[in-house]
């Protein structure tokens, strides 16, 4: 007969081993809600007031007397940006986080479509920041007017590539149909002073969080450098 001091020993043993097991799961549980909420793309309620930390860049004389993306004429020496999912005619202030310099600018193309870049701003306007030699830079914007009726019936859309070759985009169409049967694909072309581009944009979303977890999916599992852009 097993005696009463190794009886509790044993039962100590086990009521230890079971308080770690639950402590992992729990430990696990935490984990994984943690990564499964900071996945979650959130959407972003442009107004008034908006601020927001991004990295820019420029673009200029490529670009120079071509139609943007609202249909104004592109002039590289105004003081103008572009922008993936701000309103059209909203003004920004952008001061550079580096030397502090400053300078208003409207709202009038989208873009940037390189990864880790979220403003492109004219040739004039980051000149006035001092930023033409580096070619990115650190900046706080600031929405410091805008219409706020732009904010209502908004579609958004996928950018996922732009090539100069025909096939190649067709080709991507073709991958994208075949592998999750999406059929809202769309080629379409645009000029700048020295390539012509055929840009694939992917559906049209009237939910800002729908359109950046489809770019999610697609980023990981395609390898494509998608992204999300205000359909108008």
């Amino acid at each position: 007969m097993q005696n009463k001091g190794n009886k509790d020993k044993t039962d100590i043993r086990h009521w230890d081993l079971f308080c770690r097991t639950c402590n992992s799961l729990c430990l696990a549980i935490l984990v994984s809600l943690i990564v499964s909420c900071a996945s979650v793309p959130k959407k972003r309620d442009y107004g008034t007031g908006y601020k927001e930390s991004i990295t820019a860049s420029w673009y200029g004389g490529e670009f120079h007397g071509r139609m943007t993306a609202n249909g104004e004429v592109y002039d590289m020496h105004g003081l103008t940006a572009a922008h993936r999912t701000i309103p059209f005619d909203t003004y920004l202030l952008v001061t550079s986080r580096e030397n502090g310099r400053s300078v208003k600018v409207k709202v009038n193309d989208r873009g940037p479509f390189v990864r880790g870049r979220s403003l492109d701003l004219s040739y004039g306007a980051a000149k006035r920041l001092d930023m033409i030699g580096t070619g990115t830079a650190r900046v706080d914007i600031e929405i410091i007017s805008l219409d706020e009726r732009q904010n209502r019936d908004v579609h958004f859309t996928i950018q996922v590539g732009a090539f100069t070759i025909e096939e190649n985009a067709a080709r991507l169409r073709k991958r994208l149909e075949d592998h999750y049967g999406y059929r809202d694909i769309k080629i379409i072309p645009y000029e700048t002073n020295s390539k012509r581009y055929l840009r694939v944009r992917v559906g049209s979303f009237s939910s800002e969080k729908e359109a950046l977890e489809i770019s999610r999916r697609l980023k990981s599992k395609e390898d494509l450098d998608s992204f999300v852009l205000r359909d108008d």
